[in-house]
């Protein structure tokens, strides 16, 4: 038996190949399904099955397109009804990929339909678990995601479900079995994942503190409860999306890889009904950007800030973009369901600027420059508040990213400084401010860490944070 953890660093996800006797398997596929057939053909073997542990929030699967294109069966856990063609499992349930098999594990919590599969192999040894969102390494899933979908799945009830799970279904199993999550540290999952990808169950069972053996009904719930906010606005139409069904990529692909001129940018920018996405890094965005642009960086968590901070997920779209990275962007774009892209600026940003049309630059500013020339300029602070909680420059004013529409008044009305944890969110922040007609202030280059590494401002003392959230 061969399982092998295919990990994307920028959504932090997690996909599972599995292969035994010339048959495979794939667990939770991100919705670009090529590199897994590739992966399969150059093993001889053919993709019988495609497992989901849950419908998805965070993401849209693949699960549609790769059983299109291979045949391959989707198999959901119990209670699930998906409005496509998919095998309904039922607890317990086993299924034979080649000589190993892979049996169904009833875990509602995550979600109603949360499914863990053990995985047992060719020798009837049980070798380990994909575990979804059920269990990750050092948490478990937050329990508060499926009320967006069905209001009645209040958090509360979902919390004492995942309980029983992992102590019924999860806990008494061997310690030995290796834990395969869906999601590391740096998903909006859970609230305090490790940065470990893998662990075994024993570990776990030492570790992780949702699963110490004397915690009551009671104390699990309030436990995984506290430290929650508000999910990303994104994730109920991504769950949507992953029941309902979807457009083929290749067809997205399609639609979206056709090159503009700079002409014809600047008529659909006059027509209001598109976003022009600058997906270039932040300290290029600020040297020139065309106006009323936005900037999220495709070398970052450029999905998941797409979807935080874009909230029509049916938005058409003009990518600029480094040459030769449209098609990546699109795609990247996609794996959270915004399909919206019509097009790229041919010769990107370079074209814009050789025809003369106006450009609008961020100041950007060392932190060492603070003191010296913006001493008594407000500091705001776009982290999490998680993030602010444990350290931040005393007197900042903390307005994180995901919260910048609602709290646009708390903005300062004079001259102030912007930052985040490196410079990445702050950018995105200054551009959706620019938009917004908020041009007076200064963006630190490097952010906190940046500040802190001065020692010039004041830091207040660290406080060791509760959630990541």
């Amino acid at each position: 038996m061969k399982i092998e953890q295919i990990y994307t660093n920028c959504m932090a996800h997690a996909a599972y190949y599995l292969e035994s006797n010339g048959e495979a398997a794939i667990f939770d596929p991100l919705r670009e399904v090529d590199d897994y057939i590739a992966k399969a053909v150059n093993n001889h073997a053919t993709i019988k099955y495609v497992f989901e542990t849950h419908f998805h929030a965070d993401f849209v699967s693949g699960h549609l397109d790769l059983a299109k294109k291979t045949g391959a069966i989707i198999v959901y856990g119990p209670t699930a009804k998906p409005q496509f063609e998919a095998l309904i499992a039922e607890d317990g349930q086993e299924f034979w990929v080649g000589n190993c098999r892979v049996k169904a594990i009833h875990t509602p919590g995550h979600t109603l339909e949360s499914t863990t599969y053990l995985l047992i192999d060719e020798l009837g040894k049980e070798h380990g678990i994909i575990s979804g969102d059920t269990l990750f390494i050092g948490d478990v899933g937050r329990p508060d995601l499926a009320q967006h979908v069905v209001a009645d799945l209040t958090e509360d009830k979902l919390a004492k479900m995942l309980y029983h799970s992992l102590r019924t279904k999860i806990m008494p199993l061997s310690d030995d079995l290796i834990v395969y999550p869906n999601h590391g540290a740096g998903s909006a999952c859970g609230k305090n994942m490790s940065k470990e990808t893998t662990d075994t169950l024993g570990n776990q069972k030492r570790t992780n503190y949702a699963l110490r053996a004397n915690m009551t009904e009671e104390e699990f719930v309030s436990e995984l409860l506290n430290g929650l906010t508000q999910p990303p606005g994104y994730f109920p139409k991504n769950v949507l999306l992953n029941i309902k069904g979807y457009e083929s990529l290749e067809s997205v692909l399609t639609k979206g890889k056709k090159p503009i001129e700079v002409k014809d940018i600047k008529d659909l920018i006059q027509d209001g009904s598109v976003i022009v996405l600058d997906t270039r890094s932040a300290a290029v965005f600020a040297d020139g950007f065309i106006p009323n642009s936005i900037n999220i960086g495709i070398d970052g968590n450029f999905a998941m800030w797409v979807g935080e901070m874009i909230e029509n997920i049916n938005q058409k779209f003009v990518l600029v973009t480094e040459l030769g990275r449209e098609e990546e962007c699109m795609i990247r774009l996609s794996r959270v369901g915004y399909d919206g892209t019509i097009g790229y600026l041919a010769g990107g940003f370079e074209a814009w600027i050789n025809e003369g049309f106006p450009v609008q630059t961020i100041k950007r500013i060392e932190a060492s420059e603070i003191t010296s020339h913006y001493s008594n300029w407000p500091i705001v602070d776009v982290r999490k508040k998680s993030e602010f909680d444990a350290e931040h420059v005393q007197g900042a004013i903390n307005i994180p990213l995901n919260q910048l529409y609602k709290r646009i008044h708390e903005f300062p009305t004079t001259n102030f400084v912007l930052h985040c944890a490196g410079g990445y969110r702050s950018m995105i922040a200054a551009s959706l401010l620019y938009q917004r007609g908020i041009q007076y202030f200064v963006e630190v280059n490097g952010g906190f860490s940046a500040i802190k590494e001065t020692t010039l401002l004041p830091i207040t003392d660290y406080v060791c944070p509760l959630t990541m959230l």
